[in-house]
């Protein structure tokens, strides 16, 4: 017993060192809404200036706290609405440069006029800028072409005053497309419902990660299939439902609510896991009302984004498999995982063999850690190498735990799915606290 503590202290020195980097939606897409009127473009946008002003590549980003740039991210939050604006203004034509359109391939140039900051908050949690960008289209145009540059992160464009209007995703600066001036750019029903689906999943994976620890507290509470359906079917159904109100505008609550509650689920499932070994009765009945409260989460991101229209339910269908493919794809990930200690603890594997064979896992994954980190991990993953990597390789040391006493009644249960059950407790806990105080 006295490894299982061990590694019980290492799991809680990982959660309070580390637990700081997940402050959930941190960054969000810029939007902008697009008019053509007369040959006058009006392109305005609510975006994170703070973060391009101070230079952090945005792509891939959901934390600037995990940026080079982060104390000078959280300078420019404290700064009054006014003094902010006038240092947005100094950026105003490097910003406006960067901003690429053209119509019917002629390059059209922007400038910046009105600016508008909101009031100071926490300096941990982003504010909203306004920037209107004005620029003249040539006599005669058809449609236009726009790109929003690829370290500014994503952006959410929607045609105004028009017919069937455009709406699209613009990341990693990939062009727009073509934006008919007249409208009828309006996706069909089925590039709706393949355009949202990444984003669902995008939102689970790698960005979702409160979302990605309630479906691991569901996972670690019992290795038999039967109480992983009941409890996904629960969740499931219930976010689908939710999700979809909430999305249509039929049911509204606020963040500062639905954010500290689902850190509240991550803590409940998880400290079940610890005081249960197995599915109770009213367990996916819990599950069920809290999928409904990460239903309202997930439906305050498609509020960010404004579903089209024209297309709502194709857009709205294919968000939510995004997001039941980010899902599954983190059970899939996790069995992965844990296969080995699971085929030991049942006697299918030689202890030797999982013992070998999560050390080696171990070493790989702190190794890749170190190795992978750096922007080019954050840009696609959007946090730090470690932040994934080395919580897989406390894992594993938990798995080597479990096959070296094999012998002992519920090794898997005792020496991992309970260490790491608690770990999990105890981020989410943070984050209540954080959501709640801080």
């Amino acid at each position: 017993m006295r490894a299982f503590f061990t590694g019980l202290g290492v799991m809680l020195f990982w959660v309070f060192c580390g637990g700081s980097f997940a402050t959930a939606h941190e960054v969000r897409p810029a939007i902008g809404d697009l008019r053509v009127q007369e040959g006058s473009l009006t392109l305005d946008i609510t975006f994170n200036a703070e973060a391009i002003v101070a230079g952090v590549d945005l792509q891939g980003v959901a934390d600037t706290n995990d940026t080079a740039q982060a104390e000078q991210v959280d300078t420019l939050r404290a700064m009054s609405p006014e003094d902010f604006a006038d240092r947005l203004r100094a950026d105003a034509r490097q910003i406006a440069d960067a901003i690429r359109v053209t119509a019917d391939g002629v390059a059209v140039a922007l400038e910046m006029g009105n600016v508008s900051v909101d009031p100071v908050g926490s300096v941990d949690l982003p504010r909203d800028s306004f920037g209107s960008f004005t620029g003249t289209v040539p006599s005669g145009a058809q449609a236009l072409q726009i790109t929003w540059p690829a370290q500014y992160g994503a952006l959410i464009l929607r045609q105004q005053a028009v017919e069937a209007p455009y709406t699209g995703y613009l990341d990693t600066g990939t062009p727009s497309g073509d934006i008919a001036l007249s409208g009828g750019g309006q996706d069909t029903a089925s590039e709706a419902f393949l355009g949202y689906i990444p984003v669902g999943f995008d939102h689970i994976l790698p960005k979702g990660l409160d979302h990605i620890l309630f479906v691991l507290g569901l996972f670690f509470l019992s290795t038999h299939i039967a109480p992983l359906l009941w409890q996904v079917s629960a969740f499931t159904l219930a976010h689908t439902v939710t999700l979809a109100l909430g999305a249509a505008g039929w049911v509204t609550v606020p963040g500062s609510i639905v954010e500290p509650l689902i850190a509240a689920s991550i803590v409940f499932v998880a400290i079940e896991n610890i005081l249960s070994d197995g599915l109770s009765r009213w367990r996916p009945l819990v599950v069920f009302l809290f999928g409904l409260l990460h239903g309202l989460g997930f439906a305050s991101v498609l509020g960010d984004f404004g579903l089209p229209a024209g297309q709502f339910v194709p857009a709205l269908i294919g968000f939510n498999l995004g997001v039941e493919l980010g899902q599954l794809t983190v059970i899939a990930l996790a069995f992965l995982l844990v296969f080995v200690a699971l085929r030991v603890d049942e006697n299918e594997t030689p202890p030797r063999t999982g013992q070998l064979f999560y050390g080696l896992l171990t070493a790989c994954f702190v190794v890749l850690g170190w190795l992978l980190d750096g922007a080019g991990f954050v840009a696609v993953m959007g946090a730090p190498a470690p932040v994934f990597l080395w919580p897989l390789a406390m894992i594993s040391v938990f798995c080597v735990l479990a096959a070296t006493h094999v012998d002992r009644l519920e090794a898997y249960r005792t020496y991992v799915a309970i260490p790491v059950s608690v770990g999990i407790a105890l981020v989410g806990g943070y984050w209540f606290i954080e959501r709640v105080f801080l």
